[in-house]
């Protein structure tokens, strides 16, 4: 698998077609072979497209990297080094659920790698962002306080990106548990709502100043993790963005929820499902 450097931080992706540059980024800590992502990958290779896939720090087979004033903002910082190492910028940058704050961030904050936006499942909402930080930090801050970095290592979230990239668990032992923590509760901080902050990590006021040409898709109205009200309200304070329905139902992110606990499917199935309306917007 190939790999590159980006500030200290080696970063496992893949290439796939040829054409006009796109990059695709998942949620959670998943990584780029979780199914549905490569697919939708290869659906814009078949129509001329190139498709970068990565794995951001801390998922996959890249390195574990604790630096930033969030973990999106460090990982949106790493994606603009790539694209700009693979000489992929600008690219048009597209990301669902953690993958959407990343594709933001990474716009905003290195507006010269991002042609275009596109963004579907925008965390939000006072029960899902808190959620978030418990989910993100919550576990690794409590084992490291009590037990040191041996511990941390031992824990089930940690478990991928040990066995696809065994160096990372000299990374994770040469950190000092106290700034280990520091770092978690200072990205966890991150996540508590803020009126005027419709995603965490950036301001509606910066917002408010992004140029990029954005596609939104609309959440469900029933899910708790990705309010229909973030994905309204972020497409009302970003210049030029369009807000379109998405090509599957209402309970789509409960269902493949549900799918992937039960072992029959995972939360990024339908994603390939995307092409048409991204393509007509990457390509308008």
């Amino acid at each position: 698998m190939p790999t590159v450097e980006i500030d200290g931080t080696r970063i496992a992706y893949e290439i796939i077609g040829d054409g006009p540059a796109w990059v695709l980024t998942p949620g959670g800590r998943f990584s780029k072979d979780t199914p549905g992502i490569r697919e939708l990958a290869e659906q814009l290779a078949a129509n001329g497209q190139r498709a970068l896939i990565w794995d951001r720090p801390n998922t996959g087979a890249s390195d574990v990297c604790f630096t930033g004033a969030s973990e999106s903002a460090m990982q949106a910082d790493k994606l603009a080094g790539l694209l700009r190492a693979l000489d992929m910028a600008p690219a048009v940058i597209v990301g669902g659920s953690g993958g959407a704050r990343v594709s933001l961030l990474t716009a905003a904050r290195h507006p010269d790698v991002a042609r275009k936006l596109a963004m579907l499942w925008i965390s939000g909402g006072v029960y899902g962002l808190m959620l978030l930080g418990v989910h993100y930090c919550g576990e690794s801050i409590r084992v490291a306080w009590r037990h040191g970095m041996g511990a941390v290592v031992e824990l089930p979230e940690w478990a991928e990106v040990l066995e696809r990239n065994p160096r990372n668990r000299e990374r994770f032992l040469a950190l000092d548990p106290r700034e280990f923590i520091a770092t978690l509760e200072r990205w966890m901080l991150v996540y508590c709502p803020d009126p005027a902050a419709t995603v965490p990590g950036i301001t509606d006021e910066q917002l408010s100043k992004l140029q990029v040409p954005t596609l939104v898709f609309r959440s469900g109205a029933s899910d708790p993790h990705h309010t229909r009200a973030t994905s309204e309200r972020l497409a009302e304070v970003i210049p030029n963005a369009k807000l379109v329905e998405p090509p599957w139902g209402d309970d789509e992110w409960n269902q493949q929820g549900d799918a992937a606990r039960e072992g029959r499917g995972a939360l990024f199935d339908h994603w390939p499902l995307l092409t048409p309306q991204l393509l007509e917007f990457g390509n308008g």
